[in-house]
């Protein structure tokens, strides 16, 4: 992580060749936290962790004026990065036009039937997350790396510069008021 920071580093500082030394450190840390999100999703979902790596890279680089302040910086704008793109594709996927009412099956047994919920948890999630953002940005950040990027609470600590017992704090209160707001969404809809 601290060989991250410095490359970083020496990208704002001018140094081209520090990003051709950081594009393999971040790709493998990416890639890893992917692998570790997608191992979470149910069966049928047509996302792999490298293309959900790569579609963030790309979306992480598309800008050539992009400017990273440090690892903690740059790990937020690829967790909303992948929050995003998860994001899109539930939507997509729930649209009727692609079939969101009907229930993917496995067809290796088709009378196994995969009821899915994570499409509509990310968007649940992701629809109360941008008025958590304005009350609480810290925490909001948690629920960022945690729910939608997969990492551990070791890593978010280091990545954000917070102790671990801290960003269990952080997350578990995030996760009651995500809970609450999620609630209070689905009786005003009703």
């Amino acid at each position: 992580m601290e060989e991250v920071t410095q490359l970083i580093q020496q990208i704002e500082g001018g140094e081209l060749e520090a990003a051709e030394r950081l594009l393999p450190l971040v790709y493998q840390e990416l890639r890893r936290l992917a692998s570790g999100k997608m191992a979470q999703e149910p069966p049928g979902h047509t996302l792999q962790a490298t293309a959900l790596v790569h579609e963030a890279w790309i979306r992480l680089t598309k800008n050539e004026g992009t400017h990273w302040n440090g690892r903690a910086h740059f790990f937020a704008a690829a967790a909303e990065a992948m929050r995003r793109i998860l994001v899109e594709r539930a939507r997509k996927r729930l649209r009727m036009r692609h079939g969101g009412e009907w229930q993917r099956a496995d067809s290796a047994d088709p009378n196994d039937i995969a009821v899915e919920q994570s499409d509509e948890k990310i968007l649940a999630v992701h629809d109360v997350l941008d008025d958590f953002v304005k009350l609480d940005p810290k925490r909001a950040e948690v629920v960022k790396l945690k729910f939608f990027v997969g990492m551990e609470y070791k890593e978010i600590a280091a990545v954000m510069n917070l102790s671990e017992p801290t960003v269990k704090r952080y997350w578990a209160f995030a996760r009651a008021w995500l809970l609450d707001a999620m609630q209070k969404d689905q009786i005003s809809e009703e």
